[in-house]
């Protein structure tokens, strides 16, 4: 992809602000900043800011402005208050052609409200996905619908995820099915070899990520009993990364800070943690991305939640939605480790997220319709359609 010297690039700004969306957009910053077609211009909120600075250099992302939004136990609405305004003032300075958000954080959502505001267009990547509760996972599934609203390209990773927006009213046209970037990126650090392992024994390694919001609590408690009883067989290491909110460490530390075959690590950086993801024998986790990660390695995943906007992971049979209840928790996790047939059907499940080549097909869209001089105004969508 290119143009002649004289052609003006599209200025496209990327706004970012959690881990999960440097990964998932750093293969478009990457592949925008390649072509002579497109100028990157990354945006961080800092919603992640201690996670966000182990490894944007790492993938290739230059960051060229850096806000600092986030306040000790602050309330989503301060939050989403603060994002708004102050991304809303960068793009009057900056005058981007494009604004590109991903998946359904705070700061995508205020990164599709500012552009919205400013009348610049929006491109979602990772659009469509749904559960359809509103309110589980909270506040991502509202935030996700609400990006749908205002975006004007939906790059789905799933046909099923295209069909969630066609059925909520988008146009077709404005609606394509990619992949998921998180693939792209995977393969690529993988193919760098340059992260480490955290895992540390012989023994059948489960990795375990715990955060979300709804999970918190009680909920979180008893995974931690689980989490003690799988140790207590004495044939596993378990390793648990600690998310950085304190009220994931005020439950998980005091179950499981030193108990013997459980290893809490403090957050991994992108590279050691893709290592010590290719490195597991087993997934536990709450997080969405990890589910799609997950089947690209043949690793068999449960996932400790009620609903998952992920269900294509599930139905090829590479992942298992198993709940929150610990008695669940440790028979899934117990069967897998011990039913060498059941794990080999899982891991040979197949990934249905994608090819690695999803940034491509979302450069080469957004190429093509402003070559192509496409109406890209921002406009709403379905029947509330100002078009």
């Amino acid at each position: 992809m290119s143009t002649s010297p004289s052609a003006v690039p599209v200025r496209a700004m990327l706004v970012l602000g959690t881990r999960p969306e440097a990964i998932k957009l750093a293969p478009v910053a990457r592949a925008m900043a390649a072509v002579s077609q497109f100028e990157p211009v990354v945006v961080t909120t800092g919603q992640h800011r201690e996670m966000l600075h182990q490894m944007l250099g790492l993938l290739g992302v230059d960051a060229r402005i850096s806000l600092d939004v986030m306040r000790s136990r602050q309330q989503l609405s301060d939050l989403t208050a603060r994002l708004v305004g102050e991304l809303g003032e960068v793009m009057r300075l900056e005058r981007p052609d494009l604004v590109v958000v991903q998946g359904d954080t705070t700061t995508a959502l205020a990164g599709a409200l500012a552009a919205f505001y400013e009348k610049i267009p929006v491109a979602h990547v990772e659009a469509g996905l749904r559960t359809g509760v509103m309110d589980n996972p909270f506040p991502e599934e509202l935030n996700r619908s609400l990006i749908g609203r205002m975006a004007r390209w939906h790059f789905a990773p799933t046909p099923r995820a295209a069909r969630h927006l066609t059925d909520e009213g988008v146009p077709k046209e404005q609606v394509f099915v990619t992949g998921n970037t998180v693939i792209d990126n995977l393969l690529w650090v993988l193919a760098e070899g340059a992260g480490t392992s955290a895992f540390r024994t012989p023994a059948k390694r489960i990795l375990v990520t715990l955060h979300r919001r709804e999970n918190q609590g009680e909920r979180m408690r008893g995974m931690g009993r689980a989490l003690r009883r799988l140790a207590g067989r004495g044939d596993v290491e378990i390793l648990l990364p600690l998310h950085k909110s304190p009220a994931v460490r005020e439950v998980l530390l005091p179950e499981l800070d030193g108990h013997e075959g459980i290893a809490l690590v403090e957050p991994l950086g992108y590279l050691d943690f893709a290592a010590t993801l290719a490195e597991c024998d087993l997934v536990l986790t709450d997080s969405g991305g990890i589910q799609e990660e997950a089947p690209s390695l043949s690793k068999p995943a449960l996932v400790l939640r009620t609903t998952t906007e992920r269900p294509e992971a599930v139905e090829a049979g590479a992942a298992r939605l198993i709940g929150t209840d610990p008695e669940a928790i440790v028979d899934a996790a117990a069967e897998l480790l011990d039913d060498a047939e059941r794990y080999r059907r899982m891991a040979g499940a197949g990934n249905p997220f994608g090819d690695g080549r999803a940034a491509g097909r979302v450069l080469a869209q957004l190429a093509e319709d402003f070559a192509a001089d496409v109406p890209v105004g921002a406009t709403a969508v379905g029947p509330y359609s100002t078009a």
